[in-house]
């Protein structure tokens, strides 16, 4: 038996499953008409479903329950939109903060080492102050203002370092995206394309059938 749809187009494991069971038991078959249907919910305008659904199933369904049975398909398909789009959501937030998590580790790395590197430079002033002990003042202050100097130049190094590496990520980051939207725009054209040719097949069998129907009457 053939399976409605894919995970990818709603049409897994929850509605494509739905759909199978709902039209075997009105005694359509699903292996003709289940895309089809699943194509008209994918593709058509919300207010235009009912009325494509309604052209699909008239030849099986008696006047009088068509509008339920067909409302029903299109709330249920609703429903399983809703709970992909939230899902799609939830991930959305879960990867935003990985990378937030990601881009913290970045930034703190730096100040750590920054710390490191302040204390050693520390430890060589004192060396140097003992050193320099018998200097004049004057050397002293030119001294301190020249270590001053390399010590803010040291700082402002670190923090350029430190914006390099979360713009780096974030480029990363950008990149990644962009290559997989690209991948899931060339799948969805594919898809739309292997979806217009089947469905484009069920309408000619579907109007040799009707033809067939015209004839014997």
């Amino acid at each position: 038996m053939n399976k409605v749809g894919s995970p990818e187009d709603g049409g897994g494991g929850g509605f494509g499953s739905w759909l199978e069971g709902r039209l075997e038991a009105l005694g359509v078959d699903q292996t003709v008409y289940g895309s089809y249907i699943l194509g008209v919910l994918q593709e058509e305008e919300e207010e235009e479903k009912l009325d494509a659904l309604q052209g699909i199933l008239s030849a099986f369904l008696e006047e009088d329950s068509l509008l339920n049975i067909c409302k029903e398909i299109v709330e249920r398909w609703s429903e399983t939109q809703n709970v992909v789009t939230k899902v799609k959501k939830e991930d959305e937030v879960q990867a935003i903060a990985t990378l937030i998590e990601k881009q913290a580790q970045i930034v703190v790395k730096p100040r750590m080492v920054s710390e490191e590197e302040k204390q050693r430079k520390a430890a060589l002033l004192a060396q140097y102050a003992d050193v320099t002990d018998e200097e004049d003042e004057a050397d002293e202050k030119d001294d301190s203002g020249a270590t001053t100097m390399n010590i803010g130049s040291d700082k402002s190094l670190f923090r350029n370092t430190n914006v390099e590496d979360v713009l780096n990520a974030r480029k990363l980051e950008r990149d990644s995206l962009r290559d997989e939207s690209q991948r899931k725009k060339e799948q969805d054209k594919l898809q739309r394309e292997r979806d217009k040719l089947a469905k484009q097949e069920r309408k000619e069998k579907e109007k040799k059938r009707t033809q067939r129907g015209e004839r014997k009457r």
